[in-house]
This record gives C-alpha cells, structure tokens and sequence, in this order.
C-alpha cells in the first residue's frame, strides 16, 4: 500500500512513481474528453491544449524513468495548491538532456549491463540489485528521451489562421509552467496584422510574449502589455487556462476539496485513487480602440472589457458527492456543477 504522509510531498518509491504517473496521465485524458463535451473549448483551441498536455505528459514520464531506481534523490509534487510536480523539476531535465553524452560516456556498457543482469537471474538466481536498475534506467533515460520534447518554462505554439467566425483572423497560442504556484497555464490570443506583409511579425511577436506573458498576471494587464508592444499587432480576444491543483492523495495545500479528498481516503471512504482537478478559464474581448501617443508617435491600442472568469471542478461521481457533503460553499462558486469524470482504478 502506498502511504503518502500529509507532510510530505516527495515520491520515493518505484510504487508511488508509477501510482503518481499513472493518475496525472489518466486524469488530463479524461480532462480533455470532458472539455470536449462540455464546450469550454474550440476544437482548435481543443487540439492545441491536448499538444501542450501530451508535453506534460511526456516529462512527467520522463521524470518516472529518471528517479525510479535513483537511492538518492526523489522527485518532488509541488506544496501549493498544485498537485503537478515542482517547476525546478522540468529544469533538472531539461539540464540533464543538455549533458547527455557527458552522462551516457559515464554509464556502463549496454551489452556488458545485460550479461550481468543475464547472469543474475540465470546463473546466479538472484535479483538484479538497485544499482544496476539505476544503471539501466539511467541509460533508457539519456537515450530515449528528448529535451525538445519537455515542458519547459515558457512553450510557443505557432501562428495559425483563426477558424471561421473567430474574433480575429490571426491564432496564436503559448503555455508556461508559473513559478510561484507550480502549474501549467495554456493561453490563447486571436488578433489581426496591419503591418507590411514581407514583414517579420513573428519574432517580435514571439519576443514580446515570452518577456511580457510567461507568468501569472491579470489578463487584461498581459493583454495591454502585449497591445502596446506591438505596434502592427492587434489583439481581439484572449483566453487562458489554468490548470489545476490537481486534488489527490499527493497533494498539500489549504484547497478545502483536497482537504475533503485527503480526509475521505483517511477514512476510508474513498479510495486511494480518488481525485478531482480544477480547471479556470479567464477571458478578455476588445471592444473599441483609442489613439495614444503625438503626431509622430500615435499607436492605436484596444480598449478591454472586463475579465470573464470561470471555475470549474472535474470528477468522479463518488467524490462530487463527497464534496456536495463536505465543501458545498466551495462549490456554488464555479461557473457550473462539478462535471463528472470517470473512475480511477489501480491494482496494488
């Protein structure tokens, strides 16, 4: 049985490695199929999440390979109210994969750990100690997995024509991992180009979202920012997602429905798997624009509305019945009743 005291936030078992990546993974797939059902996303915007979520995945997976047999560190879940791993772990990968042939010149031979192992089981009958399963899976690490690949701080999609009946012509999208609270963010901005078009707009447009965009802000301070910056750029519409906290037996934080999940595993009156994840849109429409600036300066930026935020819960029925018991207030603050999610379940 897994014991994750409510002290601690750090994986240090090969069995909490595979429980933990198995439920992030299981729960950002039901995520995507439920934000698909329910409409809280274009399909576009649908498809380009799901890309950004599959990154996620892919390092979280990669975290699972690097720290599974590893004596002496252990991968850490984030004590805010997060419930996804510790920014600074996305770094430590991202900076292994920059040394790897330094790394893969000092591992043993792949042909010569085999015959050990071979040796082990067959001829010695024996199990293959911890040392030479770090070593295995230190050489699956550095030669199967790719830092273009990992989620870094700050992700850039590309610029795509906007689909049909879309608050501008032009969609790009970036994500980023925020350092203060420990959780991923997908955002989104529709606008249109009036510059020069032999014009490279996209660098100075990629410039100007990873210096101004890349943290936690109020929507309509990025969306001014962003507007001022770029003088031949005029965003219409953003919207961003906030991802998480993840609510689960990992978790840590003063969130009243992780509290409520934490308490009903102690009792017993959920299961170990159970979880929920939060999931908060935010929205800012331009609806007329204003000249700022002399005669020789003038740049036209968009007048904002007000931001549109929304909460919402995703779960399994068992724990939106649990938190209708236990945190009610909690839950007539979302945009909507808790949308349910299916059921985790894991052999132990």
């Amino acid at each position: 049985m897994i014991v994750t005291p409510l002290d601690s936030a750090t994986l240090d078992s090969k069995d909490q490695y595979v429980f933990y990546h198995k439920m992030v993974d299981f729960v950002l797939k039901e995520l995507i199929v439920n934000i698909q059902k329910q409409n809280l996303c274009s399909n576009q915007e649908l498809t380009i999440f799901k890309q950004y979520t599959d990154l996620l995945l892919y390092s979280i997976e990669a975290m699972r390979i690097k720290y599974m047999y590893d004596e002496e560190d252990n991968m850490k879940i984030d004590l805010t109210e997060s419930g996804f791993p510790n920014y600074l772990e996305f770094r430590y990968l991202f900076n292994d994969l920059e040394l790897r042939n330094e790394y893969l010149n000092k591992l043993e031979d792949v042909e010569d750990l085999k015959n050990e192992f071979l040796d082990d089981l067959l001829k010695n009958r024996k199990t293959i100690s911890k040392r030479k399963l770090f070593q295995a899976s230190s050489i699956v690490y550095y030669n199967s997995v790719k830092q273009e690949y990992i989620f870094n701080r700050f992700v850039q999609g590309k610029i795509i024509e906007a689909p049909e009946n879309s608050p501008a012509s032009l969609l790009t999208s970036w994500s980023f991992y925020d350092v203060s609270d420990n959780r991923p963010y997908v955002c989104f901005m529709y606008f249109d180009y009036e510059g020069k078009k032999n014009k490279d707009y996209k660098t100075e447009l990629y410039k100007t979202l990873k210096e101004s965009a890349d943290r936690s802000m109020s929507l309509d301070t990025m969306a001014y920012t962003i507007d001022r910056k770029s003088v031949d750029i005029h965003p219409k519409y953003l919207k961003r997602i906030d991802l998480g906290p993840m609510h689960n037996v990992f978790a840590k934080d003063e969130n009243k429905i992780t509290h409520a999940i934490l308490e009903g595993i102690g009792k017993k009156e959920i299961p170990l798997e159970s979880y929920a994840i939060s999931f908060k849109t935010a929205e800012v429409f331009s609806n007329d624009t204003f000249t700022e600036g002399g005669f020789f300066s003038k740049q036209t930026l968009q007048k904002w509305n007000e931001v549109e935020l929304r909460k919402f819960v995703f779960a399994p029925h068992r724990i939106i019945q649990l938190l209708h018991n236990k945190v009610p207030d909690t839950l007539r603050e979302l945009a909507k009743e808790p949308i349910q999610t299916s059921d985790l379940k894991i052999d132990f």
